[in-house]
């Protein structure tokens, strides 16, 4: 997936996965995943994809600050 987002570039298929945190089964309606890329510019985004009854019900990327990673990881 590739979204543009206040002119930078997101892209999953050039940039880094670094983690990655699955809730529930594959087919699961309410489950999800979240992945954490590093793009080559160093920065951070999560995509995000989950079930029809997820929180996640259709794919995104969403930016997140450099200093928010390790929250995000200690929250998984």
């Amino acid at each position: 997936m590739r979204k543009v987002i206040d002119g930078v570039v997101y892209d999953t298929l050039s940039s880094t996965v670094d983690k990655k945190f699955t809730y529930g089964a594959p087919g699961d309606p309410n489950g999800y995943e979240e992945t954490l890329y590093i793009t080559n510019d160093g920065k951070y985004f999560l995509y995000t994809y989950g079930g029809k009854n997820s929180k996640y019900p259709t794919e995104d990327i969403v930016p997140i600050e450099r200093e928010n990673v390790k929250n995000w990881m200690l929250s998984r």
